[in-house]
């Protein structure tokens, strides 16, 4: 399998560990991955706020990328995946697209629209299959409790209102709980799974944000869970990042729960290297977690 590696503005200039790890880890699941040349932001920043065309040229910009070197585009980041799949639908419009082509034809590109949207999180359920992984695992999480935490902008009303993306269960997504369990850990279900960790108005209200995070980290721990997984830059900056902030909100010093992203765990349990993996990147207690393991 060959896909275009779009890894998104926040993994390469602040969440270096989950690209770190996604290109050591897929290699080894028989994925190759090529650098999408010249890509630019997918426009989430200007979606709905300042200008939703500039937002609808971007899309077509980085998959006429993709198109010209005749590869379907990974996603590693819910909200790119999210605005591009909601821009695509946008680009079914012919006279949309004829005019989003005529921008486009400046750089020599066009948009045919005969490329796939791919989340990383459905390359490792969909593509790549839970056997498969299980056959990998060298070093099962036996034992242990995570908790898995896709994002809202993968599974949330959101996506499901445009019908940009069906999960196994729309009420109860689990491709990630089951994921985790792959790896032979145990994963729970909870409702909290659903909640929104507050990235999107982190900017602006910062307090009500920390709030919204601290509602997962709250209900996880209260589950005695001795970790998260997610596959979201955005959630892992809020998870991972503002521990210190919400302790300080929920006045709970209790709440120290190791953030991971999931191919940090599935390269630990393939036998990789933490240094690999960008372990040393995470900002909560990762190494309370790995010291046991």
């Amino acid at each position: 399998m060959k896909y275009s590696l779009y890894s998104g503005c926040l993994a390469q200039t602040e969440q270096y560990a989950y690209e770190l790890s996604v290109r050591e880890v897929l290699p080894k699941l028989g994925i190759e991955l090529v650098n999408l040349e010249g890509a630019s932001c997918c426009g989430f920043p200007s979606f709905s706020i300042t200008s939703p065309l500039t937002t609808t040229y971007l899309t077509a910009r980085n998959l006429a990328l993709a198109e010209k070197v005749g590869l379907d585009l990974l996603t590693m980041c819910n909200k790119c995946s999210f605005i591009m799949l909601a821009n695509m639908k946008k680009l079914e419009d012919e006279k949309l697209k004829n005019s989003i082509n005529k921008i486009l034809s400046i750089e020599d590109l066009h948009y045919n629209g005969n490329r796939r949207i791919i989340h990383l999180l459905e390359i490792l359920y969909d593509e790549i299959g839970l056997k498969k992984i299980q056959e990998l695992v060298k070093k099962p999480f036996n034992g242990f409790k995570l908790a898995a935490y896709p994002g809202c902008y993968f599974y949330s009303s959101r996506a499901r209102a445009r019908d940009l993306r069906k999960s196994n269960d729309n009420e109860q997504p689990d491709k990630l709980t089951q994921l985790i369990r792959a790896l032979g850990a145990e994963s729970p279900e909870y409702k909290e799974i659903h909640n929104c960790c507050g990235s999107d108005i982190s900017g602006v209200e910062k307090e009500t944000a920390l709030k919204m995070t601290s509602s997962i980290l709250k209900a996880t721990k209260d589950l005695d869970v001795e970790g998260i997984v997610t596959l979201c830059p955005h959630c892992f900056k809020m998870l991972d990042g503002q521990q210190e902030a919400v302790r300080g909100i929920l006045g709970d010093l209790e709440i120290k729960i190791p953030i991971f992203y999931y191919t940090q765990l599935l390269g630990v349990a393939m036998g990789v290297p933490r240094e690999r993996l960008g372990m040393n990147l995470n900002l909560s207690p990762v190494n309370d977690l790995m010291f046991r393991f």
